[in-house]
């Protein structure tokens, strides 16, 4: 089982990412949790989302201590003491960042020897979609710095559920920046 912690502020798609990760993982035929943890129900406010994967059957069901993989959509919330909170020298860690790991590490100590990727989630997220929500690139980073799930299963996932919802320009947005961020993340030694 992969344990995924998700830290964003409140309009930035946590939410909606860690439930559609395990949909795709669903799709998989595997079995999956995805829940948000909520503070302040106000945009902005930090949040906290909350993906398991798995062969198996599940049968924990609480938020996650000791996460497999931290994904942080805002960087700023990497001052905050719960995004280190639980991790293992193992522990994957994904962040929205145009910086190359070893600056993001070197800003935040605790990150030092943890397996960190970055990716400019935000500025692909404005070129590809038009608005700078990150949920979707930091997705496609996560994919590659995990392979919890496959990128062509992301990808049909999108088609799928997004088009019911949003313009071919928006559904076409969010495959090329999901591609996009795969392909561009830095990291992982």
């Amino acid at each position: 089982m992969i344990e995924i912690r998700w830290h964003a502020r409140g309009g930035q798609g946590a939410k909606t990412v860690a439930e559609f990760l395990a949909l795709v993982a669903l799709h998989e035929g595997k079995y999956s949790q995805g829940f948000p943890e909520y503070g302040p129900e106000r945009a902005g406010a930090p949040i906290k989302g909350y993906t398991r994967v798995s062969d198996d059957p599940i049968r924990v069901h609480s938020a996650i201590y000791h996460p497999d993989a931290v994904v942080v959509l805002d960087p700023g919330l990497l001052a905050l003491p719960e995004v280190g909170e639980g991790m293992g020298a193992d522990t994957v860690v994904v962040v929205n960042s145009a910086a190359v790991p070893s600056e993001v590490a070197s800003r935040h100590g605790y990150l030092s020897g943890k397996k960190l990727w970055t990716v400019d989630a935000s500025g692909i997220a404005r070129d590809e979609i038009g608005r700078p929500i990150p949920n979707m690139p930091m997705l496609g980073a996560l994919v590659r710095a995990t392979e919890a799930v496959k990128l062509d299963s992301v990808l049909e996932n999108i088609k799928k559920e997004f088009s019911r919802k949003f313009s071919q320009k928006i559904l076409d947005g969010n495959l090329k920046a999901v591609r996009r961020a795969f392909e561009e993340v830095k990291g992982g030694e």
